[in-house]
């Protein structure tokens, strides 16, 4: 697969790792720049900032390439972000997933769900409620998530609805 890197065979070579502030600017433009937010989307991410006090909050986890094992520690000097997650513990939600355009469809997505279930089960969480973009549904189902119902448009912020889903903790999702 041209152009994607390490990561090109189901997610060979990259690992998650805790995300720290200093992703904050990376994650913030990865949403931003997401080509599943162009168009009629683009209004919903355009100011959206995932700042260093969000990711203190909250379980962010960020899958990355390059960099050794040792740069974790460091904020990720040499790695290349190629996707990330955020988990509220209280509710349980998956408030935010972006895989890297560039490496859409190599198993990063998947990847970062399998972690995000043993997160949840580490904090003895059953399920955890996704608000999926449209275009991103068939992906959490491809993933084990229950369509559980819709959320409706919140103008002006979400102007479409959105699928409500439920990501099973225990189970896995389909192959």
């Amino acid at each position: 697969m041209a152009g994607r890197g390490v990561c090109g065979r189901r997610g060979a070579g990259v690992r998650i790792r805790r995300a720290t502030g200093r992703d904050a600017k990376r994650l913030t433009r990865m949403v931003r720049s997401s080509r599943a937010y162009e168009g009629p989307h683009a209004a919903m991410v355009a100011g959206y900032r995932v700042g260093p006090d969000y990711i203190e909050a909250h379980e962010v986890y960020v899958a990355v390439e390059g960099g050794g094992e040792a740069s974790g520690a460091n904020g990720g000097v040499g790695e290349r972000v190629v996707g990330f997650y955020a988990l509220v513990l209280e509710p349980p939600e998956l408030d935010l997933m972006f895989v890297a355009d560039e490496v859409q469809g190599a198993g990063i997505g998947r990847l970062l769900i399998a972690h995000m279930r043993e997160v949840a089960r580490s904090a003895g969480i059953e399920s955890v409620r996704v608000v999926s973009h449209p275009p991103a549904e068939g992906f959490y189902r491809s993933v084990g998530a229950r369509r559980t119902g819709t959320v409706a448009a919140n103008p002006p912020a979400v102007m479409w609805d959105r699928p409500e889903m439920t990501i099973v903790v225990g189970e896995e999702g389909p192959r």
